[in-house]
């Protein structure tokens, strides 16, 4: 890390020094995603932002960052608080690098927490929300295989909780395969339902203390 950006940080914590709530969204953005599911993925993106920031805890509090996956894998955002949050319009098209995508944002999480301990800054268990309308595509199988390796022993080590959430067409039993929790499947494109349900979600979990477990909203927005 250069030195400029060592006191960047030092100064952001130092005017912010809440314990800190970090979320990926983990975005698929694949060229079967084009169409009415993204216009509808950007909309609950705004939806996310809007809702967390009419709580001025969670607003301090909970950290978003964005990484879409096709082709490639891109930082779209990187951890900000969600005052600070801008809903990037994201476009589709490719293939669907999944594997690649998770170590990504496994290793994003594993960065942050180093700077929130180097600032003596207090965090929350961080989560990866991934949302797919399909399966790992256009990548080498180890790939996949070591992102599912990772994730089971982040989630035992309590260092990650990753939720998967298919929609459409997505290979439910694929992504029973690289999540340790279970996959939900969302209802529809009902993306602004779900990202209010993280909004509240994230709102909770700000509001709790740092290691306790909080019982989460029900998802309304999920296909049973």
């Amino acid at each position: 890390m250069t030195s400029s950006s060592a006191l960047e940080e030092a100064v952001e914590f130092a005017e912010n020094p809440e314990p800190r709530c970090p979320c990926v969204l983990l975005l698929d953005t694949s060229g079967s995603m084009n169409g009415p599911a993204l216009d509808a993925l950007n909309e609950g993106l705004k939806s996310f932002k809007n809702d967390l920031v009419k709580d001025p805890l969670a607003s301090r509090r909970v950290e978003v960052a964005v990484v879409t996956f096709d082709n490639e894998v891109r930082v779209v955002q990187d951890f900000v608080t969600v005052d600070q949050f801008d809903p990037p319009g994201l476009t589709a098209g490719g293939m669907t690098h999944m594997g690649a995508a998770i170590h990504k944002a496994l290793d994003m999480v594993a960065a942050r927490k180093q700077q929130y301990r180097s600032n003596g800054v207090a965090y929350y268990r961080p989560w990866v929300f991934l949302i797919t309308d399909g399966a790992p595509q256009g990548e080498p199988d180890d790939v996949v295989e070591q992102a599912a390796q990772r994730v089971k022993s982040d989630e035992a080590g309590r260092k990650v909780a990753l939720f998967a959430v298919g929609v459409e067409n997505a290979d439910m039993n694929r992504l029973a395969q690289l999540a340790v929790r279970a996959p939900v499947k969302l209802n529809g494109l009902n993306f602004v339902e779900m990202f209010v349900w993280l909004s509240a979600s994230m709102q909770k979990v700000s509001q709790s203390r740092v290691d306790e477990q909080v019982a989460l909203p029900p998802p309304g927005w999920s296909a049973v």
